[in-house]
């Protein structure tokens, strides 16, 4: 069934406005896949803040033109299904890699990050980037490090200093 040119804008506006938040794009092959199959990636990646769909060529050109992801333009040929990743870079990732382990047929043709076009075999690198909290979390124990040594560091004196005076007093007393 022929797609209308309402039907068109509509799927290009709604590509275009989730790839103006979304930080990172998987473009993979999905040549045979079944309807239940695709069902299952679909539900995957709903649960994972993955937002994808399966867009004509031409309407996702148009739809990733002027975003990040128009590296992709050059790359978008034969039946794509398209992942972008909304919650974190590594979103689209972690759910595409998973779900091609158990299906074969999903071919991952290509990646962007950050205006970045990537192969698809680097797929493994998108997906093992960390989450938010996983980032903020990283962040703060580098943050938290030096500041800990110090104050071990600083406590230290202290603690020598009783060491020392209780080694002289025994040492006076067994005199």
């Amino acid at each position: 069934m022929a797609l209308t040119f309402a039907q068109k804008e509509r799927i290009v506006a709604e590509v275009a406005e989730v790839a103006k938040i979304a930080h990172s794009a998987v473009g993979a092959e999905y040549r045979g896949l079944t309807v239940e199959q695709m069902t299952q990636l679909r539900v995957e990646a709903r649960k994972a803040g993955v937002y994808v769909r399966v867009v004509k060529n031409t309407l996702a050109r148009r739809a990733l033109a002027g975003t990040d992801f128009a590296c992709m333009d050059e790359a978008l040929t034969g039946p794509l299904v398209l992942a972008f990743g909304q919650t974190d870079p590594g979103s689209a990732g972690r759910v595409i890699e998973r779900f091609a382990k158990d299906h074969k047929e999903l071919q991952v043709r290509m990646i962007a990050v950050g205006g970045q076009l990537l192969d698809g075999s680097e797929i493994g690198k998108l997906a093992k980037m960390p989450t938010y909290d996983e980032a903020i979390s990283q962040l703060m124990s580098v943050i938290r490090a030096p500041v800990q040594k110090l104050a071990t560091t600083l406590n230290e004196v202290p603690s020598k200093l009783v060491r020392t005076l209780s080694a002289v007093k025994d040492a006076k007393e067994a005199a």
